[in-house]
């Protein structure tokens, strides 16, 4: 069973949607957990997903978690299915909680009271892929299976 989560085969263009995925979310983790980009942290993020959100502490640490670790994973292939997973979890949970309510299209023109949902389906969409078929070539995953 533990085998099975690590299995992929040599497919360049899961590497090409894992390195894509992983670097696009990445810098959203490092907002999260070093304050980089403009972020505010883990302790800010934290208590902003806690306080103001009513996120309770684990849900609001499994969301840094999975931007963060989750992305770095990701581009490494490691336990690709699990960051997939983590970001599958926090795409749906932002557009429930959050970007459902502006609609479809990303605010382009400020037109909008906030970002719609088109982003975070995207971000699912790749998601869903590497859930389902692994890492692909040049992934930790694979070198661990084949063992």
């Amino acid at each position: 069973m533990v085998k099975k989560i690590f299995e992929t085969n040599n497919d360049i263009g899961l590497l090409i949607l894992r390195l894509t995925l992983g670097a696009v979310m990445l810098p959203h983790g490092l907002q999260k957990t070093l304050g980089l980009f403009g972020g505010h942290g883990f302790a800010g993020t934290y208590g902003y997903f806690t306080g103001t959100v009513g996120l309770p502490a684990v849900v609001a640490v499994l969301v840094i978690l999975a931007e963060s670790a989750g992305a770095i994973g990701l581009v490494f292939g490691a336990v690709t299915r699990l960051g997939a997973l983590g970001i599958v979890s926090v795409m749906t949970g932002a557009i429930v909680m959050v970007h459902w309510k502006n609609g479809f299209f990303m605010n382009w023109f400020g037109q909008q009271a906030g970002e719609g949902f088109e982003y975070h389906l995207l971000a699912i969409g790749m998601a869903i892929v590497l859930l389902i078929k692994g890492g692909g070539a040049w992934s930790v995953d694979r070198l661990i299976a084949k063992q």
